[in-house]
């Protein structure tokens, strides 16, 4: 595998290519890995991707968040990818969402100013999902996406909802989010979102990741910022 370039902290510019850097978070230095879209396919936006719980593992590195990040770079959206606070080489302590928001908040407000203009979507994996959902609002995104949202072990329900374009993919036979608390969680919500279940789909979408992928290419192809270039 090609080592990823490495470029000074807090770089001023978007890369030209992936890279990876430390961005300065509220909790010190957080690993991130920033990757353009191809340029024939580049649209006006940048996807900030989230990761699944890091008590039990998560990182940017896990396979669901690099296929979601697939899929969105794929559709033309630049991707930055982040460690949380106490993950990987990133500086801190895990905070139950609380301070992993503000974590994501420090990336935002990095993308908002290498990419002026740009829409702004989030998008997370399980833990991942309930950070991007709670702050959706606040951060003010254009899109969201959120695979395998933990309802029903953290407090969604009690989150501002998010009217922006919203995709969620669950799977029908997650053993890790219970998908009978998902499906009535959406149920409840005011705004609907555009939902894809997943039959014979477990929480990793073992065998199943590169249905994941068409699923989202799919069903954010028509909320699309224009493209870059002209």
């Amino acid at each position: 595998m090609t080592p990823i370039p490495t470029l000074p902290d807090d770089p001023a510019a978007f890369p030209q290519e992936e890279a990876s850097f430390a961005l300065d978070g509220p909790a010190g230095k957080l690993e991130t890995i920033a990757s353009p879209a191809a340029p024939a396919d580049a649209r006006r936006g940048v996807a900030l991707i989230c990761h699944p719980n890091p008590v039990q593992g998560g990182t940017m590195h896990n396979k669901v968040v690099t296929m979601l990040e697939r899929s969105l770079r794929e559709s033309g959206l630049d991707t930055v990818r982040f460690n949380f606070r106490g993950t990987g080489a990133s500086e801190g302590r895990y905070d139950e969402g609380n301070g992993e928001s503000e974590d994501l908040a420090a990336v935002v407000a990095w993308a908002r100013r290498v990419r002026p203009g740009d829409a702004l979507w989030l998008a997370g994996f399980s833990f991942g999902s309930y950070v991007t959902i709670r702050n959706a609002v606040r951060l003010r995104a254009d899109a969201l996406v959120s695979i395998a949202p933990p309802a029903g072990r953290f407090a969604l329900q009690t989150v501002q909802v998010p009217t922006c374009p919203w995709l969620i993919v669950q799977g029908e036979a997650d053993e890790v989010v219970e998908p009978q608390d998902v499906f009535d969680w959406i149920a409840g919500l005011p705004v609907a979102p555009e939902v894809v279940r997943m039959p014979e789909t477990s929480h990793f979408f073992h065998r199943r990741l590169m249905d994941l992928r068409g699923a989202v290419k799919h069903a954010v192809q028509p909320w699309l910022p224009p493209p870059r270039a002209g």
